[in-house]
């Protein structure tokens, strides 16, 4: 395919994203690495990291959006994001230490993982129960370890966390869940960039007219889905993400069992 014909189909990949990642916080940015890998011929580190780029990008723009309809909490979204520092600085350190090939599996769990909470967890049925908080020592506990995780999961395989964040957000935070998918987008946001400043300096060969190109249509998509997710029904929203996520999944499997035979 020739470079043109590259950055148009990073174009269209970065829309489909950062649309997922907009309406719904969640789902849309575990498809950027299958993307770089498969679409784009990029090596599974690199294209996590290109990841982290496209998916950070996005995330700001969808911060801001959301922002302006007063659907982020951003003391809820800091305490998240800066809880999960540590997680994400040392994904990105084991990110780099691994085989590719492992990197792929893991990939797959995680886009099986994403599907079921997904299906389990949709936006249109997701809502905070009643019941009071938990004791706050617990639920400090709880909120660090599932920073810890979502920071680990974002910097080791270059993805957002969403599908973790939302239901954290809603749950435990106790925040209506179109609040919860904003500030899942701020939480993110501060991932993606603890993770690529954690790579800072790696020897990383980037190919940046196809990255440029992918974020600029993921943040065009994010703030599209941050503004059309009013007027569609989410739980469709998430009902056909879990359907590519499942998809993507087998396919990779596929790849990788044919590759060891």
């Amino acid at each position: 395919m020739s470079g043109a014909g590259m950055v148009v189909l990073a174009v269209v990949a970065g829309l489909v994203i950062g649309f997922g990642l907009g309406a719904l916080g969640s789902g849309g940015s575990v498809l950027s690495v299958p993307a770089l890998v498969y679409l784009f011929g990029m090596d599974p580190y690199p294209a996590t990291t290109g990841s982290l780029i496209v998916v950070g990008a996005g995330a700001a723009a969808g911060v801001l959006a959301h922002r302006r309809a007063g659907q982020v909490d951003v003391p809820a979204g800091l305490t998240l994001g800066l809880f999960g520092i540590p997680g994400s600085a040392l994904g990105s350190w084991l990110s780099a230490a691994v085989d590719a090939q492992l990197l792929l599996s893991a990939y797959v769990g995680l886009l099986l993982v994403a599907a079921l909470a997904l299906h389990r967890f949709a936006p249109a049925t997701a809502v905070a129960a009643p019941s009071p908080h938990p004791p706050s020592w617990s639920r400090t506990l709880v909120i660090i370890g599932t920073a810890t995780v979502i920071g680990l999961v974002t910097g080791f395989l270059g993805v957002g966390g969403g599908f973790l964040t939302v239901p954290v957000l809603a749950l435990v935070f106790r925040l209506p869940m179109p609040v919860a998918v904003g500030t899942s987008l701020l939480v993110i946001m501060i991932n993606s960039m603890v993770a690529l400043l954690a790579r800072a300096g790696q020897d990383v060969n980037l190919d940046w007219a196809v990255l440029l190109g992918f974020a600029a249509a993921s943040v065009a998509g994010c703030l599209g889905g941050a503004h059309i997710v009013s007027r569609v029904s989410p739980h469709r929203l998430s009902r056909a993400l879990t359907l590519v996520l499942v998809a993507v999944a087998c396919y990779i499997g596929l790849r990788s069992v044919l590759v060891l035979i």
